[in-house]
């Protein structure tokens, strides 16, 4: 995928023009980094959430979910870290008064020597065509290895820099790379300093006796504060996990890019609890499992790779990002961390009350180790849209703009349309749609003339058509039409159903 601006603008207006995301409160001008999913937004969402959660969940038969709430004791997230330490290192830029995350803009000038390094591979590669051997030209071209080898030393540096919090020797690398301001090109830069990302509330019906509370800034905690609750009542032994989807909210200074980085997100997150020592193991596993599970979208091997983080969170032994290529470059969509028992541990200490397993096997009880997987549901939603959204040139010459989504993704799955409003034909497809609707999401749409309906549909993601014409008053039989090969075929209409099932069923993605 171009690394491309103009392409991502047309994801944006195009996600509007379909119905997929508005600007928030867009009336009163909106609000700078929040978005409303749109009607077909909203079920795009719901179908990449629940096929997380079948393949998450259902899948496995040692993982349940819960739902717990937003508002949570205040003492939570001292417990977990986020009051002391839940910041992002910011600097602003003098001459353009934009604000940056310092270790984003550092990282950004590193990817563009990977960039560097990928453009001296492409360029072997058309030179030596069949007989270009990539393994062994990037460990010997000396072009690559130095622009490999900086990259990786300007990261050790960030890393150094912020795990010492030495904000001026960060300031001071910013300035070393001459990293300019990507909008304007000015260096002009402020010092770095940390800022707190949690937003603050209060609970209470005076201000005098009001509870400071926080709107939570990751959905884990929940799952932390209730291991026992779920590993008692579903009499669970490890290892065991327990998944959640829901939404969670920082005060990002930076957001930007869309919906890559807002201030209220969706997280969907499984932490799964293990013993200690068997940890790696189990982190290993789900490094492959869930990169499997991006796999069956069928949206390119090549648009993935993990990231080992240089920096470790203090609560980490092992952590690792699938990063996706968006529209502006490859980019973290879930992180795997192998949490240690950092977060039991801590509310043990902090609530006084024991969060342990007693293990028959071994006789002993113990604080499990937890193995996180964390995915972005809006990352995930932008990552599916922007991929998919194709223009193609037909062997007749014309073009279509084709919304090319996972058919399982897909927020309808078939549109019915009569060819024409009269003669019938729109009460037999408004009984094809009473037919469909039990198990798809159908809808109906008979204005404009045929060709230019399938268009629509295209654009909107909408895998099959399904036109009524006057052989099907004789014979019962309607035009399939497939989305992506545009092939029509006369289909029964007793065999609808069984026709779009294959491509629809969850059992044919996710195995």
């Amino acid at each position: 995928m171009a690394n491309n601006e103009d392409f991502f603008k047309k994801v944006i207006s195009h996600s509007k023009e379909y119905g997929y995301i508005f600007g928030s409160s867009e009336i009163y001008d909106g609000l700078s980094a929040v978005y409303d999913y749109a009607q077909n937004g909203v079920e795009l969402k719901k179908n990449i959430r629940e096929y997380w959660w079948r393949s998450m969940v259902y899948m496995h038969q040692n993982i349940v979910g819960i739902d717990a709430a937003i508002l949570m004791h205040p003492t939570t997230w001292k417990a977990s870290g986020h009051v002391d330490a839940f910041n992002d290192p910011l600097i602003d830029n003098k001459d353009s008064k934009k604000r940056f995350r310092a270790d984003v803009l550092i990282e950004d000038h590193a990817e563009k020597l990977e960039l560097k390094a990928q453009k001296e591979i492409a360029k072997a590669q058309k030179r030596f065509g069949d007989s270009f051997d990539e393994a062994q030209f990037v460990t010997t071209n000396e072009r690559v290895l130095r622009y490999r080898s900086e990259k990786q030393e300007i990261l050790d540096r960030m890393a150094r820099l912020l795990e010492a919090e030495d904000l001026s020797g960060v300031k001071a690398l910013i300035e070393e790379l001459e990293i300019a301001d990507p909008d304007t090109g000015s260096r002009n830069w402020t010092d770095v300093r940390q800022f707190n990302l949690m937003f603050g509330t209060k609970l209470g019906a005076s201000a005098d006796s009001a509870t400071d509370l926080y709107l939570r800034p990751e959905t884990a905690q929940g799952i932390f504060v209730n291991f026992l609750n779920v590993q008692k009542t579903g009499r669970m032994k490890i290892p065991f996990g327990i998944a959640q989807t829901g939404k969670a909210f920082r005060n990002e200074i930076v957001a930007r890019q869309f919906i890559f980085r807002m201030r209220e997100f969706e997280q969907m997150e499984m932490q799964f609890f293990v013993r200690p020592g068997e940890e790696m193991k189990w982190y290993e596993y789900w490094k492959e499992t869930r990169l499997n599970w991006h796999l069956s979208l069928g949206m390119g091997a090549e648009n993935y790779r993990f990231h080992d983080h240089e920096k470790l969170a203090h609560y980490a032994n092992a952590a690792a990002d699938i990063e996706f290529n968006f529209p502006f470059g490859f980019k973290e969509l879930e992180g795997i961390h192998s949490r240690t028992d950092f977060d039991l541990s801590q509310h043990e200490k902090f609530s006084g009350k024991k969060l342990q397993f007693f293990d028959p096997e071994l006789n002993e009880s113990y604080v499990p180790y937890v193995v996180e997987t964390s995915i972005g549901l809006d990352r995930m939603f932008l990552a599916v849209l922007s991929h998919s959204l194709k223009d193609e040139t037909l062997e007749d010459g014309s073009e279509r703009t084709v919304l090319k989504l996972p058919f399982i993704l897909a927020p309808v799955k078939a549109a019915v349309l009569p060819l024409l409003k009269k003669d019938g034909l729109p009460e037999i497809a408004h009984k094809i749609i009473q037919d469909l609707q039990w198990d798809y999401n159908v809808i109906y749409d008979e204005k404009d003339a045929v060709g230019r309906r399938y268009r629509r549909q295209d654009a909107a993601g909408t895998p099959y058509c399904i036109t009524v014409d006057h052989q099907t008053k004789e014979d019962n039989t309607v035009t399939l039409r497939n989305r992506d090969t545009m092939e029509q075929e006369r289909v029964h209409i007793s065999e609808l159903s069984e026709k779009m099932k294959d491509s629809i069923s969850y059992k044919n993605w996710l195995s």
